[in-house]
């Protein structure tokens, strides 16, 4: 009767052959070299040196770029105002920027706000109209409620009203300006002090998809420009002797398409009819913002391809015996090997994934790519998640083989399972719902401990595995994987004597 040290001892005696050990040196170089490759070989394509994007004070990315019509406040006050109007268009991208099209986007928006000065990323509460989700008040970015659906025009206007009492902001809507509806209330702790409050206008590039590959597709994106028409605007808390002050929040009227377009502006119009028109957003930013830390995992299939032929030919050998009297692996000697296996993939994955990402990370910054996403606590998740990742599906290979006793059948079927599905939705080759179906019913599900970006209904994007976005939360991919290497693991075992603990040594 053998100890479970010494079962142990004589299975890493086993494993550590050169052959197994250069394999897994091999996966860590895979990582290391192909991400810190994809981190040198990507630049910031600005001509001189390129602005930073806003951020939030938790150092997230967001965007913010509007026309802003806008006076003083105090720590106490409110502005009121009818909207009669709100319009926009659309330009197609190449070949035809000469085709201009009437049109609003669905989160185009035009409407109230109080802001924390005019610097971007500052501190804000909004109350508005949008293209197709009709009033809604947003804050700080990541916030949204819904108010009241439907659209405005001259014959049916829409009545806003934001109130200011210290950090609190209330938005009320209505339809008749007598009649007023509370939207929501926002706690603002970074506004204090004197606020601007005033008139705003932005509109978010249209996603346009491409189709290619088996049903895949690309993203193209299209200017865009909104504007609102307001009257019988009224304020409560500024100096009745102040002027109204116009400009634009982040840099606009920049590009080629907004010079042409004239995309920002206002125009103050008799009898107290102000016209404001802008273009960007106010809100999260997706993988428009920057890179997403998990591209720099270019060559997290290969290595996977790696780890899983050198688990699953060790779960096999010396499954099926050579000699006469060679005793069959047993039950201590299995689970030793998963241990074994276990253990070596997540060293060799931490290793390599806790290098390439901060160092990464830092080639990155250096060379101006903004990174989204990259908060300390996600950084962790990512590293010590895929080196987890990678154990398990190790001991998903290794138990294949046991099962199977027969190395690259079950090679090809680990492949199949675990490397395929990841490696097809990576890329924009299959159609979004079938590589969201592939990642919520194979093992490959557990590949979403490494997203990290963050699916938000209000802004626009191509929310698919080809851009980073897994169907799953992590913690439920993970336990997808984890159930398969469970349920396989438990039918190896099963098959096994539970005497004879007699080991031997691997054939191949």
């Amino acid at each position: 009767m053998f100890t479970t040290n010494e079962i142990l001892y004589q299975e890493w005696t086993g494993f550590r052959r050169p052959g197994r050990l250069i394999a897994m040196a091999a996966a860590a170089l895979v990582i290391l070299a192909l991400g810190l490759l994809h981190a040198t070989g990507n630049h910031a394509s600005c001509d001189g040196p390129c602005p930073t994007d806003p951020t939030w004070p938790d150092g997230s990315v967001v965007s913010d770029k509007f026309y802003f019509l806008h006076r003083d406040l105090g720590e106490n006050g409110s502005i009121t105002v009818r909207t009669t109007s709100m319009t926009g268009t659309i330009t197609y991208p190449p070949p035809s920027h000469d085709q201009i099209v009437p049109g609003l986007v669905p989160w185009a928006k035009v409407g109230i706000i109080i802001k924390d000065g005019v610097r971007q990323g500052s501190s804000y509460a909004a109350l508005m109209l949008t293209g197709s989700h009709g009033v809604r008040m947003q804050y700080d970015y990541r916030h949204d409620i819904a108010g009241s659906s439907g659209g405005v025009s001259a014959r049916s206007p829409r009545w806003l009203r934001l109130t200011r009492s210290g950090g609190t902001v209330t938005g009320y809507e209505s339809a008749d300006g007598k009649q007023w509806a509370r939207v929501g209330t926002a706690k603002l702790p970074e506004l204090t002090g004197t606020a601007q409050v005033g008139l705003f206008a932005t509109s978010p590039g249209d996603l346009t998809l491409r189709r290619v590959g088996l049903g895949g597709a690309t993203e193209e994106t299209r200017f865009t420009q909104a504007g609102g028409v307001f009257d019988n605007v009224a304020l409560a808390g500024t100096d009745p002797a102040e002027g109204w002050r116009g400009e634009s929040v982040g840099e606009m009227n920049h590009t080629d398409w907004e010079k042409y377009h004239k995309a920002s502006g206002a125009v103050v119009g008799p009898n107290g009819t102000m016209t404001v028109t802008g273009t960007g957003d106010i809100g999260p930013v997706n993988t428009e913002g920057g890179r997403p830390m998990e591209r720099l995992l270019q060559g997290l299939v290969l290595a996977l391809l790696i780890v899983l032929v050198v688990a699953a030919r060790f779960g096999a050998s010396g499954s099926r015996p050579a000699h006469a009297g060679d005793v069959p692996i047993t039950r201590r000697v299995l689970a030793a090997r998963a241990t074994l296996v276990a253990a070596v993939t997540f060293v060799t994955g931490l290793l390599a994934v806790g290098t390439v990402i901060p160092a990464g990370l830092a080639i990155l910054k250096g060379n101006g790519i903004p990174v989204v996403g990259a908060s300390t606590l996600a950084e962790v998740r990512v590293v010590v998640g895929t080196a987890a990742v990678l154990a398990l599906m190790a001991v998903l290979a290794l138990a294949c083989g046991a099962l199977m006793r027969r190395g690259w059948s079950a090679i090809l079927l680990s492949a199949s399972a675990i490397a395929v599905p990841y490696a097809v939705t990576a890329v924009p080759l299959l159609a979004d719902g079938l590589s969201q179906w592939l990642l919520r019913v194979t093992p490959a599900a557990g590949f979403a401990v490494q997203q990290t970006l963050t699916e938000y209904p209000q802004v626009v994007a191509h929310y698919a595995p080809s851009t980073g976005y897994f169907p799953l939360p992590w913690w439920a991919g993970v336990s997808v994987l984890c159930a398969y290497t469970v349920m396989v693991l438990g039918l190896a075992l099963s098959r096994l004597p539970r005497s004879g603990e007699r080991a031997e040594r691997p054939m191949d």
